[in-house]
């Protein structure tokens, strides 16, 4: 029998597909259609083999799988990123966002290719399914792109290979299948593009702060392997092995990741930092404004623990009390989109590295804060953190970041899109800052009718819908540089579909909403 949430799920990306492809139809719509009822039919497979436990690595068993929402995430930001650079002229940035489309598709047929090989019996209308749609991308590549990107594809796929088979073996639990796809097709991304511009580095050409993005992400990603390899050997939680964490750390983060990024930005990276960060009064005044708002989020952890009774040790924060972090970040993100978003890029960058080298403390238990992280964190533990690893605040983070980060800054005039588009850097405040968290509140104290299927109520989904179109109307208010241009109909379609996506998906909606709405607006 299928799924009643899943299937007004994928209704939903069908639609915003369909809406997106009404834009900008092309041939690359053909391929997006034609992956999207694929990846339909196929995560289907998924769900089943999750069920019985047929999976080649162990996922996440609280959600399905996820697929086809995953799927169609970095094919659709790939096509709106190549019109809108078409648009604005800039050639280059026209063929990276085919580049990126095209590297979506193939790792979402890869991931499909390997569910309906291990299914058994081997589903046949599916197989012919995924190789009609994987024949019209191939087809379609072939005739779109030279020789170069076409080898550049392929060497994301390969890594995006290597990584899962890694990563997946040494996290069980942690993702789904359609979460494995987008975190680690994009860190599969990240790491082939520093690559990239690391063996073709002339000076003065490109901008340095995305080198530091660039570099940050790949950085911690090799640190964790790296470590992960190590304590397979050690006991991890000696002081020992926690004096030897802490020199490596400060070994191959001054010995590798800062020559590397000396050589991609042809300058000292720590004056150029510190440079950056101090450079104007407003960015003092903002990161003094920050800091204050990080000792507030540490005092809610403290003071959450500190109520946490000695009877009760199975106590959790209630949804209402995780929120609290979301208004946190809401605060944080909107002075920062106002007066200054490249040290708001910058500024999530540095927050991003340091909340991974926390975790990868608690994960391996590093003396002296290790069991202390694990004991304060433990008490904002849901249902989606079943692995090892705790990511929830990691994903927070990046749902508000990744539209900040996705900005495609060279393509916009005068440093905004015209219509919807000047909403693009909003969307992960729009999306989880104001729509999921209001949702939430909302849905938890007065919800009473249910969507079909879900635990989300028809009250929770209409709240957060008019608490962002009052948001969007702030934002009009006190930021000039955005203009809307009369797109409000598109606008408030978009605030509409992915506030029913969030409703009814399982999949981790702090990254996977903004993603959808950041598609929707550059559309």
């Amino acid at each position: 029998m299928l799924n009643k949430p899943v299937l007004a799920e994928s209704l939903i990306v069908f639609i915003i597909v369909l809406f997106v492809h009404a834009v900008v139809w092309d041939r690359y719509s053909w391929c997006a259609v034609a992956l999207a009822i694929q990846a339909f039919y196929v995560q289907f497979k998924w769900d089943r083999l999750l069920q019985l436990g047929g999976a080649v690595f162990q996922f996440r068993t609280a959600a399905n799988s996820g697929l086809l929402p995953a799927s169609m995430v970095i094919p659709l930001l790939g096509i709106a990123m190549k019109e809108r650079c078409k648009s604005a002229g800039i050639v280059y940035f026209e063929r990276f966002g085919i580049v990126v489309a095209s590297t979506g598709m193939l790792v979402a047929l890869f991931l499909s290719v390997i569910a309906v090989g291990i299914t058994k019996p081997v589903p046949t209308n599916t197989c012919i399914l995924t190789g009609v749609a994987g024949s019209i991308i191939i087809y379609t590549m072939k005739h779109s792109l030279t020789v170069s990107e076409v080898i550049e594809v392929l060497e994301v796929l390969l890594i995006f290979v290597y990584l899962s088979m890694i990563l997946l073996y040494l996290l069980p639990r942690c993702f789904t299948p359609g979460e494995a796809l987008l975190v680690l097709g994009g860190i599969s991304f990240v790491l082939n593009q520093l690559i990239k511009r690391s063996l073709n580095v002339i000076e003065g050409r490109g901008d340095p702060i995305d080198f530091f993005l660039l570099v940050a992400v790949v950085g911690v990603v090799l640190l964790g392997l790296f470590f992960t390899v190590l304590f397979v050997f050690m006991d991890s939680g000696t002081w020992i092995s926690s004096m030897f964490f802490h020199m490596m750390t400060a070994v191959l983060g001054l010995g590798v990741i800062m020559p590397w990024l000396y050589r991609l930005i042809q300058r000292n990276p720590l004056f150029w930092l510190l440079q950056f960060l101090f450079q104007t009064q407003t960015r003092v005044y903002l990161l003094v404004y920050w800091t204050f708002l990080a000792a507030s989020a540490c005092g809610v952890v403290f003071y959450q623990n500190a109520k946490r009774s000695s009877e009760s040790k199975k106590h959790q924060a209630s949804t209402i009390t995780r929120k609290y972090f979301h208004f946190i970040v809401v605060a944080t993100y909107v002075p920062g989109l106002i007066y200054d978003r490249q040290l708001l890029y910058v500024a999530a960058v540095l927050c991003l590295a340091v909340f991974i080298f926390l975790e990868y403390i608690r994960y391996f238990r590093i003396k002296p804060f290790g069991q202390t992280l694990r004991h304060l964190l433990s008490l904002f533990l849901d249902e989606r953190d079943s692995g090892p690893l705790i990511l929830t605040h990691i994903y927070l983070l990046l749902g508000m970041s990744l539209p900040v980060w996705l900005f495609p800054r060279s393509c916009a005039p005068k440093g905004t899109l015209s219509g919807a588009g000047a909403l693009v850097p909003y969307s992960g405040v729009l999306a989880v800052g104001v729509g999921d968290t209001i949702a939430s509140i909302f849905g938890s104290t007065m919800g009473e009718i249910k969507w079909p299927g879900t635990k989300k109520t028809f009250e929770g989904t209409m709240t957060a819908i008019f608490a962002q179109i009052i948001a969007v109307a702030l934002i009009l208010i006190f930021d000039s540089s955005v203009n809307l241009n009369s797109s409000y109909a598109w606008i408030l379609a978009s605030v509409s579909l992915v506030s029913l996506l969030e409703a009814y998906t399982t999949q981790i909606d702090n990254l996977l909403l903004p993603l959808y709405l950041q598609i929707m607006f550059m559309a």
